[in-house]
């Protein structure tokens, strides 16, 4: 039985903005599972539709459920959810500037027993030693790379059981991007932690998860194992830089595939 399922989850801003209309996915236990799509596609609506983040930015699930270990989660507010053991590393790092990667770590610390505290801040910095170089700076001063570091490593300070992660490969070089990767990949197959990974990077996503699947003006347009979709010519044309190269004598058939995909 899949740890997270979306059903037909309608999301609506402002009581008149459609962001998202009738999305549906899963993802099992200790699976990576990517949701992929261009900018205002729906994809980060679809995370706080998951995390209960919605309603600070007057959205609202207005139709569908989102159930977690087969409960629904819909009228759980966020806290709860982390609780549940949901975690959610926004777009743009929102690490605390003015304060050190280790005073960060504390401020994720949801208390109870110091012995497991200290247990989770050296699993942290076992996965990301540069934070533990740095661990006397203000996390403001750190590089773009290093903070994308420290909001994974505070997320995993609440001891989830799905992280979901929006855009961590934002503003990082090629290199940090593949390094990243790397390291959340071996948190999921050391840790068995189900991974939500949102990516305009599609073509480094698909090297690392096991499904993705593709959004387009709130809709799942396309779902399958990461090898099916990369191999898929639309994918590779729209998604992929290119990879499969558009015959532009042919420039009708080319957009009337695109508006199919949307």
């Amino acid at each position: 039985m899949p740890a997270l399922v979306l059903e037909n989850v309608e999301v609506i801003y402002d009581k008149v903005f459609l962001a998202i209309k009738g999305v549906s996915l899963d993802i099992g236990e200790g699976e990576m599972v990517a949701l992929l799509g261009s900018n205002g596609a729906g994809k980060s609506t679809t995370l706080k539709s998951i995390s209960g983040l919605l309603g600070p930015e007057r959205g609202l699930v207005t139709r569908g459920d989102v159930t977690w270990d087969g409960r629904s989660i819909i009228a759980m507010g966020a806290p709860e959810r982390v609780a549940s053991g949901l975690v959610h590393v926004l777009e743009g790092r929102r690490i605390f500037g003015h304060l050190t990667p280790d005073e960060n770590l504390i401020a994720a610390w949801r208390g109870g027993n110091s012995g497991r505290f200290n247990e989770l801040r050296e699993q942290v910095y076992a996965y990301f030693p540069r934070l533990k170089e740095r661990i006397k700076s203000k996390a403001g001063y750190l590089s773009g790379g290093e903070q994308q570091m420290l909001a994974i490593g505070r997320a995993l300070m609440t001891e989830p059981e799905l992280i979901m992660l929006d855009e961590p490969s934002l503003g990082l070089s090629p290199l940090l991007v593949q390094e990243i990767f790397g390291i959340i990949s071996e948190i999921n197959a050391r840790e068995k932690l189900s991974v939500l990974l949102v990516e305009q990077n599609a073509a480094a996503t698909l090297d690392i998860v096991d499904r993705a699947y593709l959004i387009e003006q709130g809709q799942v347009v396309m779902s399958g194992a990461a090898d099916v979709l990369k191999a898929n010519p639309d994918v590779q044309d729209f998604y992929l830089g290119g990879a499969g190269k558009v015959d532009y004598r042919n420039v009708k058939h080319y957009r009337r595939r695109k508006r199919w995909l949307a």
